[in-house]
């Protein structure tokens, strides 16, 4: 088995104990996967994110930092550190990552949420109120979109199945 595989397989059992809660078994599975790949940035993410539930903010911190030194367009890292930053108490440090998440990717719900909920910490209510219209409005966004495809999907199915059925009568 490769050393990518062996990642994987080290990777995806971290995670199912990540969903257990069984997070110090969870940091040894996914060391083990960073270990075997050192560029496994979701190994990287994942892991500060199990050292976060620990409240162990500065090593989650050195993680997500290499996971962004390796991905540096990685939204998903900077709003992980923000999250750190924010738990630590350095809310300007975590307004920077926030920001820096948005910019990478302007339609990230969940950046603004946890944006708006700094925000109120800030003492910026109106901010707050800014950042939680935008859910608002992602969340609607994202619905529409869900629905669209959904019935687009649908139009499809029955439209295969009319075929279908009418390629079954021609037989008989």
């Amino acid at each position: 088995m490769s050393n990518n595989n062996l990642a994987k397989e080290k990777f995806d059992e971290g995670m199912a104990d990540f969903v257990d809660h069984n997070y110090g078994r969870c940091i040894d599975l996914l060391t083990q996967a960073i270990e075997l790949d050192p560029q496994f940035t979701l190994a990287l993410k994942s892991r500060g994110a199990a050292y976060l539930k620990l409240d162990k903010v500065q090593e989650a911190i050195a993680d997500i930092n290499a996971a962004i030194d390796i991905a540096p367009d990685n939204a998903r890292a900077y709003h992980m550190r923000g999250l750190a930053h924010d738990k630590s108490g350095d809310l300007d440090g975590a307004l920077e990552d926030f920001n820096q998440a948005l910019e990478l990717k302007p339609d990230y719900g969940a950046v603004y949420y946890s944006r708006a909920n700094l925000h109120t910490k800030m003492g910026r209510p109106d901010l707050a109120a800014e950042d939680i219209q935008m859910v608002t409005h992602l969340s609607e966004v994202n619905i529409e979109s869900f629905a669209s495809e959904n019935n687009l999907w649908r139009s499809q199915q029955l439209r295969l199945e009319t075929i279908f059925n009418d390629d079954l009568a021609m037989e008989r």
